[in-house]
């Protein structure tokens, strides 16, 4: 055979593996309104960057006639490319191919793209879209799985790590996914669940839809599972690539600096009539990010959940920062058991990435009541309290209004290491908000009070003046400076240029026990 023909058949086999399960099981996709893993792939990375790898892999079962049912690829498409100028390794499941399925191969082509990806310091994405384990492989299949938890557990806070389901996601297969950094669901295609809908009936008796119990919108609002809720699959790759812009490529770099030509001494006026006069009226603190950031662009994770705290990714004089706010107009901006994890998750994300975090505080304590106390808010508060304490990153914090009781400590506070703690002139810092301490610390004096609604209202005032103001924490130190609002972007760049270049350490150990 002739190197010409030796080509020819070279080709001839990649438009075969290119075709994936063929042009019916292609068109059944699409029907459903999904793309194909080659779609997927060319329109996440840069045009012509992508390198496949194993094109030519098979699977090795002879079982159930399996043999005779041989696709070159075995339905999962790995490789690495370019996205926005950066390597990025990416395994996408064909479902076109055995749906999907995740056999031995399956798998070994998946650890091969994610060794790599650790090895070279790059992050890895899987675009997932399977129908499961392969059964007529048995127990290779199973092995293929933890195989693939094994190393998301290795790569954890080393690389980055995103899941994106783009199809059904179910039992071992959800393992993988919840073990990476960030989860990226499909409105209308993707379904993550240990169990379906039909074993549920069967073994409890409840009737639920895959989109209830699974869907992207379940896993956004009730779960907490996923992070990002796409309208599309191409909304959904764009997301990613956004959020790739935000994060190093391992945890021994920077994340990405982009120019900006937002001034970095920019002045915010409005910022001061923000905060209303009554103490008990909210206000939206995305106001207080979207004015401050550069140029206003803020990646929020996970908006759909635990509204009470916001999260996410922006930028101060070009600089990625990771944000942790709370949210007075929600639930007051109390602290509960979902916000709390939330935030914990996030934090020890950027410590891990050298990210540095900027907190902005308006919290009037831990949420009360019998559920949250049952569901273990003393643990999941304590999560919070970690992650801001274990943090080695530069940590700024701004009290914009309320920082009572516990939750003023963990909110990032001086006591746990803030690097640089600022206060506006609105700051409330004490043990608890001045009608409550007035009943406890002033019982007698109002009982005995002629007019005990009058003097109530003088000693609120009196306590506001002397306790709920950011000045005595000021004289002790735990606030460094008390600032305008106006000012608050400026002094925030200028706090992360001080702290640019901070080092620090924690007592050698393995691993500390996060009270999971």
């Amino acid at each position: 055979m002739s190197m010409n023909d030796k080509i020819a058949h070279l080709r001839e086999l990649k438009e075969k593996a290119r075709a994936g399960g063929g042009a019916d099981r292609v068109a059944r996709q699409k029907e459903g309104g999904r793309l194909t893993a080659r779609e997927r792939i060319d329109l996440f990375f840069d045009s012509g960057t992508f390198r496949e790898l194993d094109m030519f892999a098979t699977h090795r079962c002879a079982d159930f006639g399996m043999w005779d049912k041989k696709i070159l690829g075995d339905g999962v498409v790995t490789g690495f490319g370019k996205v926005n100028g950066r390597i990025v390794y990416c395994f996408a499941q064909d479902f076109t191919v055995f749906g999907g399925s995740l056999g031995e191969v399956f798998a070994e082509k998946i650890c091969k793209v994610m060794d790599l990806a650790l090895k070279n310091g790059a992050p890895v994405i899987g675009l997932n879209d399977s129908g499961g384990a392969r059964i007529q492989e048995g127990v290779s299949s199973l092995g293929g799985y933890a195989e693939i938890f094994y190393r998301n557990t290795l790569s954890s806070g080393v690389i980055p790590q995103i899941s994106y389901i783009l199809g059904p996601c179910a039992g071992g297969a959800v393992y993988s996914p919840a073990l990476t950094d960030f989860i990226v669901m499909c409105r209308k295609t993707s379904y993550m669940f240990i169990t379906g809908p039909d074993v549920i009936e069967t073994v409890t008796g409840e009737k639920v839809t895959k989109s209830e119990l699974g869907g992207a919108m379940s896993h956004n609002t009730r779960s907490g599972v996923a992070h990002f809720a796409a309208e599309n699959e191409a909304e959904g790759l764009d997301l990613i690539k956004e959020l790739l812009g935000y994060i190093p490529n391992n945890n021994a770099e920077d994340a990405p600096y982009v120019p900006t030509d937002d001034p970095i001494d920019r002045v915010d006026e409005s910022l001061g009539d923000l905060i209303p006069d009554d103490p008990n009226k909210p206000y939206d603190m995305h106001e207080v990010i979207g004015r401050i950031v550069d140029e206003g662009n803020f990646l929020e994770v996970q908006p759909h959940f635990a509204k009470n705290i916001i999260v996410g990714f922006a930028r101060f004089g070009g600089r990625s920062v990771g944000i942790v706010a709370n949210q007075p107009a929600q639930m007051a901006g109390c602290l509960d058991i979902d916000a709390s994890w939330k935030g914990a998750r996030f934090v020890r994300f950027c410590d891990a990435f050298n990210i540095p975090l900027v907190v902005l505080v308006d919290v009037p304590g831990f949420l009360p009541g019998l559920t949250q106390e049952y569901g273990g808010i003393i643990r999941h508060g304590a999560k919070l309290l970690y992650a801001f304490c274990e943090a080695t990153v530069p940590k700024i914090t701004i009290i914009t209004r309320k920082a009572y009781g516990g939750a003023y400590d963990v909110m990032c506070s001086k006591h746990i290491r803030a690097d640089i703690n600022y206060a506006w002139p609105t700051a409330e810092i004490a043990v608890m908000g001045a009608d409550g301490a007035t009943n406890i610390l002033y019982r007698k004096e109002l009982k005995e009070a002629d007019d005990a609604v009058a003097k109530k209202a003088e000693l609120v005032a009196e306590y506001n003046e002397t306790f709920a103001s950011p000045y005595l924490a000021a004289n002790r130190g735990y606030i460094d400076d008390v600032i305008e609002p106006k000012d608050t972007r400026a002094r925030v760049i200028e706090a992360l240029e001080l702290t640019q270049l901070k080092r620090d350490s924690r007592p050698a150990r393995k691993h500390g026990n996060i009270p999971l």
